[in-house]
């Protein structure tokens, strides 16, 4: 009598080979993510070799060989350059995540964190937070006050995703043509309120707003990173366990209710975890716009509509292109330094134009 392995239907030959094309992407997608960090952590004002980097890498773990390394750049690298890099690929895999799973979760490819209003919702709290200031913040406990600022984009960014999945929803069915629709009114309204706190803002106050309306990694420390690495470490480990819900998803909600899927848990704990994503990314380094947009087209493009392989080669692929942001925006204007969100959408604008452009080509239209 022959096993089921044996009687079972061979795999498509076409299936194995997407597979492993998807593989081969993922694979590049990690060289290229490896390159960008080495790269980054090199250039600068004190040019560090890549043979020196990759062996203060491996000295904590005594793979160094025993080499000596010169104390400045030990001193450079540990304490300014690799915070800024941890930063970097945090907040670039946050970014690319959240972006593919809310493309999955509205089935909308035009879906991303700073279209639907999830980074401008976040970024209204916190610049309310800094508008506020000493008297808005008095009641808070003076150890957590430094705490105030993320917490506050975290749940600005929660507010706005719940705001935009509500307005979407018809009849328990979430509709991606009025998602987009709701995200853009949600967008509109957070950058009025934006707006309505510049214009109310001090001089200094107004300093302060143009990092988080900008978007900068120049203020990242190891105080800062740290608690930026326990919010955003959450998601980023958590999202891909939902690869296969959103596969379903894909199909329809009925449909993946016929497959077992509980749709509303799927799309409560998706909306969630990309607050906290998107709310991390937006409280350490201010608004960056576009890399939710064009990270996942580009993966998906390359690999196929598979979460499997769209998220991880997202995160990578994410956090690669904004160390090569970081490091253009801090070396093309020396001495000075340009704010990283107008590099991602100096990169972003022309390819959301060719996006709109090509939707007939794909099938799909924005709304």
């Amino acid at each position: 009598m022959s096993s089921v392995a044996d009687t079972a239907a061979p795999r498509p030959a076409w299936r194995s080979a997407r597979e492993s094309r998807a593989r081969v992407v993922l694979a590049s997608c990690l060289l290229a993510l490896l390159a960008a960090g080495i790269l980054s952590a090199g250039v600068g004002a004190v040019a560090i070799p890549p043979i020196q980097v990759m062996r203060l890498l491996a000295a904590p773990l005594g793979l160094d060989g025993g080499q000596a390394v010169e104390p400045g750049h030990a001193l450079v690298f540990w304490s300014i350059r690799l915070p800024r890099l941890l930063l970097a690929v945090l907040v670039g895999a946050s970014l690319g995540a959240a972006g593919t799973v809310m493309q999955g979760l509205f089935r909308n490819p035009l879906a991303d964190p700073g279209l639907i209003g999830v980074s401008s919702s976040a970024a209204l709290a916190a610049v309310a937070t800094i508008v506020l200031g000493a008297h808005g913040l008095a009641w808070i406990d003076a150890a957590a006050r430094p705490y105030a600022l993320p917490a506050a984009a975290f749940f600005g960014g929660l507010a706005g995703t719940m705001a935009v999945w509500r307005i979407g929803t018809v009849a328990g069915q979430t509709h991606p043509a009025t998602t987009l629709l709701a995200g853009i009114a949600v967008n509109a309204v957070a950058q009025a309120g934006i707006g309505f706190l510049v214009f109310v803002s001090d001089e200094q106050q107004l300093r302060d707003l143009s990092f988080w309306l900008l978007g900068s990694l120049a203020g990242a420390t190891w105080p800062a990173v740290l608690p930026a690495v326990a919010v955003m470490l959450v998601p980023l480990v958590a999202l891909p366990a939902l690869a296969r819900p959103l596969n379903a998803l894909l199909l329809g909600e009925r449909e993946a209710m016929h497959l077992g899927v509980s749709t509303r848990t799927v799309t409560g704990l998706a909306i969630a975890l990309c607050a906290v994503a998107v709310g991390g990314a937006v409280a350490a380094c201010g608004t960056i716009g576009f890399i939710g947009l064009v990270v996942p087209h580009i993966v998906r493009l390359l690999t196929g509509p598979d979460h499997r392989f769209v998220l991880p080669g997202s995160m990578m692929a994410g956090a690669a292109l904004l160390l090569a942001a970081d490091l253009a925006a801090r070396t093309v204007a020396l001495p000075a330094e340009l704010p990283v969100g107008v590099v991602t959408a100096l990169l972003g604008g022309p390819f959301f134009a060719w996006l709109v452009r090509r939707r007939r080509h794909w099938g799909v239209t924005p709304c």
